[in-house]
């Protein structure tokens, strides 16, 4: 499944964001690279942080190789930018990870504490550099879960990071909404990609699925019948970083098909 081959869905104009500069962790690849597109499409220009950058990336804004959970790195990457163009008036925390399954009696604490630091720590340590110079009228956006409030079985460290990044959201919305800075959230269910059918392989012999069983499995739990793109996600979050949701703030809004 190649989530950029087909042509992307958009509900904005071409010049929806042509006076916007995002940074997006975790934008080279993926989910994240929808979302650049997606922004890029509607004018924008930015940076993209993200460890497995590189110039034979086919995204359209220069990418950085960061370790999200480095902060001197994250810290040197985004001041050096704003420095040489000026501050950002968008971050889009789209960096992180989904360890293998695990249950409380056998989960790997080095596992739980990669996955905090990756999807939590790497969150706020964007976060913090990218909105230190933000002027009004700025948006940050965070990837969460549908585990952001509820548990699914075996995915524990999931959970707990998810969790959190809803909880920094709504802390972080009250603390910058005083400087006209939105803080939200999209919560992806089950998107149709690769890193999906590659979790599902991995997953099959405990779940005795065939990916293409688990994914048609995964699509009848929606009241759509239908998974979810990673174009749906993004212009998730092009709605959220635009004036269309200019009185949203500290939410987080689910993009699942209808899977609750």
């Amino acid at each position: 499944m190649d989530e950029t081959a087909h042509t992307p869905r958009s509900i904005f104009a071409s010049t929806e964001f042509a006076s916007r500069r995002f940074l997006v962790s975790g934008g080279a690849q993926g989910l994240g690279l929808a979302i650049v597109n997606r922004l890029a499409a509607a004018g924008a220009s930015g940076l993209i942080l993200d460890l497995g950058a590189n110039s034979a990336s086919p995204a359209p804004w220069p990418s950085v190789a960061v370790d999200v959970t480095d902060e001197s790195a994250v810290r040197h990457a985004i001041e050096s930018d704003v420095a040489a163009h000026g501050p950002f008036n968008g971050l889009v925390a789209a960096a992180g990870i989904v360890p293998a399954w695990h249950s409380p009696t056998d989960i790997d604490l080095e596992l739980l504490d990669r996955t905090m630091a990756v999807n939590v720590t790497g969150f706020v340590s964007v976060m913090k550099y990218a909105a230190h110079e933000m002027p009004p009228g700025s948006t940050i956006v965070a990837i969460g879960s549908l585990n952001s409030w509820r548990g699914d079985p075996n995915v524990m460290a999931y959970a707990a990071s998810k969790h959190a990044v809803l909880g920094i959201v709504r802390s972080a919305a009250q603390s910058l909404g005083p400087r006209g800075i939105r803080v939200n959230a999209v919560a992806p269910g089950p998107v149709a990609t690769d890193a999906l059918l590659g979790r599902m392989k991995s997953r099959s012999t405990s779940t005795g699925l065939q990916p293409a069983d688990a994914i048609r499995a995964a699509e009848q739990l929606t009241v759509l019948g239908a998974l979810a793109t990673p174009d749906d996600i993004a212009n998730a979050v092009a709605f959220l970083s635009g004036p269309q949701s200019a009185a949203i703030t500290g939410q987080i809004l689910p993009v699942d098909g209808g899977l609750l």
